[in-house]
């Protein structure tokens, strides 16, 4: 069953979106829990970084090499989430006169989180799983692209999942028209889409189901950043309840 490309397209968008949603919800959980959360969950969470890169090295097979990029990538962002691992600056943007200016302080604010994401890149390349190394690729070039079109400049930017640690971000995202950079994504995401959709058809590999299935999703995340569409009721179910927001407030955290 699961050797249909259908199935392995459905497959992929369930795991997108179930392991966005629990990363979201470990790292919201440790918001309410006070100093030092966010530490020991990077710290009980990293079996999920020895796994991925244990399945890179020694799994065969397309949804091993897929789910092995998937955790190696999703212990990384739930190291960024925790504030963890982000940059050598940790407050707001500070004044800047130029684009230049700006891109320094945003690199700042990103650095040691986007080094680790390009040393997980290098890992892979050297791991000889081919599904894990193009996973990786279409997650970091599609997260690449987001990053740079929300410093550019785009109609609708969703804050309402950042952290705490990343409460600072916002004050470096641009809302506003899209830059000449938005219709270069969509044409090159738009364009990888097809080029996995014919590889499909040609061979009816279930590889190229699952990376055309992620490609698509990283295209669907960029026209969101235009169109008026309630993504976020997709995570909805990561968040805290209301009721657990007001017992924050009283210092109860009910843990």
């Amino acid at each position: 069953m699961f050797d249909h490309p259908a199935i392995a397209a459905l497959a992929a968008l369930f795991v997108w979106w179930f392991s966005t949603g629990a990363i979201l919800w470990a790292v919201q959980r440790a918001d309410r829990k006070g100093p030092g959360a966010h530490g020991r969950l990077v710290l009980v969470t990293l079996p999920l970084l020895i796994g991925g890169v244990a399945g890179a090295v020694l799994a065969a097979g397309a949804y091993a090499g897929f789910l092995s990029a998937l955790a190696i990538w999703g212990w990384i962002e739930l190291t960024f989430l925790t504030g963890t691992v982000t940059g050598y600056a940790r407050g707001p943007m500070p004044y800047c006169a130029t684009v230049t200016q700006r891109f320094r302080a945003a690199w700042a604010a990103l650095a040691w989180h986007e080094l680790a994401l390009a040393a997980g890149f290098v890992f892979l390349l050297t791991s000889g799983q081919e599904v894990a190394l193009w996973t990786y690729a279409v997650l970091w070039f599609a997260r690449l692209s987001a990053k740079l079109n929300i410093f550019l400049g785009v109609p609708r930017i969703n804050t309402e999942f950042l952290p705490a640690p990343l409460a600072h971000l916002p004050s470096y995202f641009r809302q506003g028209p899209v830059s000449w950079l938005f219709p270069i994504s969509i044409l090159v995401l738009t364009g990888a889409v097809f080029g996995w959709v014919e590889r499909i058809a040609m061979t009816g590999d279930v590889k190229f189901a699952l990376l055309g299935a992620l490609t698509a999703l990283a295209l669907l995340e960029h026209w969101l950043m235009v169109l008026p569409l309630p993504d976020e009721k997709l995570w909805r179910w990561a968040m805290p309840a209301p009721l657990d927001r007001t017992r924050e407030e009283r210092g109860e955290h009910g843990f």
